[in-house]
């Protein structure tokens, strides 16, 4: 017993190496979403520009569009900012969920960068982030015609996202139902949107 005392330390840095090297090895890019191929949650939020404006899922458009989490605290979110603009500015539908942020400031930032979204829902206590499965800001949704989630991409969306990952989804989800259109997809594509 007084031998395996003198091991143990040995063995317990040699658990906490193997996890660390097996956390580092995971792409933070590809994390699952519970509510993958489920409906946007409910809510009732106030909307950014008009606080006494309460929105709630049925004010989504009955058409595929983006959800993005954005906030004005979020370096990222500026990166990715031009790419909605130019995304809104082609016809793409975008929702912002703004997350813990300041409306006053929210409103600010969107005259000063342009405003790409259909409507922003004020998320201040987060809870609808927290609902989607939000770990932070940027993140984005593929919701479909019916309001089901059917990708979700952490990080900024630019041109590579957009052609490789969601563009391809989004197409297809204008012409047709999920069902009709997931069995053609290559593996390798619904993959991405997990």
């Amino acid at each position: 017993m007084a031998r395996l005392k003198l091991f143990l330390p040995l063995i317990i840095f040699a658990a906490l190496a193997l996890l660390f090297w097996r956390g580092l090895s995971l792409d933070p890019q590809e994390m699952p979403s519970a509510l993958l191929n489920k409906p946007v949650p409910e809510f009732s939020l106030p909307e950014v520009s008009d606080s006494k404006a309460l929105l709630s899922r049925t004010d989504l458009p009955p058409e595929p569009l983006l959800l993005n989490v954005w906030a004005t605290w979020c370096i990222a979110c500026r990166v990715e900012h031009p790419y909605l603009n130019k995304l809104a500015s082609e016809g793409v539908p975008i929702i912002g969920v703004n997350l813990k942020d300041d409306s006053a400031e929210a409103q600010k930032w969107l005259e000063k960068f342009h405003n790409p979204y259909l409507f922003s829902i004020a998320d201040k206590e987060g809870r609808l982030a927290l609902d989607l499965g939000v770990f932070g800001a940027p993140e984005t949704f593929l919701v479909d015609a019916g309001g089901t989630i059917r990708c979700k991409h952490v990080g900024v969306v630019d041109d590579r996202i957009w052609q490789t990952k969601l563009q391809p989804l989004y197409e297809k989800l204008q012409s047709q139902s999920w069902d009709e259109f997931a069995g053609d997809l290559p593996d390798s594509l619904l993959s991405r949107c997990q």
